[in-house]
């Protein structure tokens, strides 16, 4: 249900790198969130030593790794700007990923650290430190200036926020099912013995409340778990469609999702994919605002 893409790099346009499967809502492709790629006889890494050596030399920091890389990209896919910009594309053509500007953990620090009409801050208090092992990489032949280490520490603030943003985000979509359920209101029905059994369950109009079935409803369903969607629809409505009794018409073969040793199965599942998507809505929209440098005036 909630997949992790498996990257492949090449060789993009300047600034871009090129990715398979750019994004888990479309890939047909049951993967665990792994770099690498089996191709028979030889197992090969799916981040290459270019693109490894791409973004270290791009923001000066020799810390970043193949794993970083992986999750900046799978932060960056769910970026809503990238994805706005650039659906046609992403409909027809492999993604180009950019390399994120510097960005600031703390606007307002920031914002402070530029104003130069205040003579109490200086160049130091609203500086970014570097993470452990940024700074020392320098292309050859570089003179390292006194603020070097600083500058290239700043440059790389804003892949660390994508990286960081993308790790949790695949740490939620791979473990879900371990994830403790949303604290959903539960209404039995009056003079109904409770069950946890699902034929098909339907959503409120407003969308508030979900109807397991005759003895039990679920209510207090935050908005923002269907700003959270798999294709054309919300990550809860895909559990709805796809969890419930079905049977073929042709071949009378009868599909239900029911688990008689966890009866709780489905409305716990329910539970945890409100969770995920309601973290993953907090995670994408704390994103930084710029994925890419701005574009450069036409001449």
């Amino acid at each position: 249900m909630l997949l992790v893409a498996s990257l492949a790099w090449f060789v993009g346009q300047p600034c871009y790198t090129c990715v398979h499967h750019f994004t888990p809502f479309r890939c047909k492709c049951k993967l665990e969130p792994n770099i690498f790629r089996n191709i028979r006889p030889n197992r090969r890494e799916n981040v290459t030593d270019w693109a490894l050596g791409h973004f270290r030399e791009h923001y000066g920091d020799e810390s970043i790794g193949k794993w970083d890389i992986f999750y900046y990209v799978y932060g960056v896919l769910h970026h809503p700007g990238y994805r706005a910009k650039f659906a046609d594309n992403l409909k027809r053509e492999l993604p180009r990923i950019p390399l994120a500007p510097a960005c600031d953990p703390n606007p307002e620090r920031q914002r402070g650290a530029n104003d130069q009409s205040r003579p109490d801050v200086g160049r130091d208090e609203g500086a970014v430190r570097p993470r452990e092992g940024a700074g020392r990489y320098r292309r050859p032949g570089q003179r390292p200036a006194a603020t070097d280490g600083r500058a290239r520490a700043r440059a790389a603030t804003g892949f660390w926020a994508f990286a960081d943003a993308g790790r949790k985000l695949a740490e939620l979509h791979i473990g879900y099912e371990s994830l403790k359920p949303w604290a959903l209101e539960w209404v039995d029905t009056p003079g109904e013995p409770l069950s946890y059994r699902v034929e098909r369950m339907r959503l409120s109009k407003d969308r508030k409340s979900l109807k397991v079935n005759e003895s039990l409803t679920l209510g207090g369903i935050p908005a923002e778990v269907f700003d959270y969607r798999l294709g054309n629809r919300s990550a809860l409505e895909w559990v709805i469609d796809q969890y419930r009794v079905k049977e073929d018409k042709r071949t009378a073969i009868r599909s239900d999702p029911n688990n008689p040793d966890d009866p709780e199965y489905i409305v716990r599942l329910v539970g945890q994919v409100v969770r995920v998507s309601v973290e993953t809505v907090r995670l994408v929209n704390n994103l930084p605002q710029h994925y890419a440098p701005p574009a450069k005036p036409a001449s």
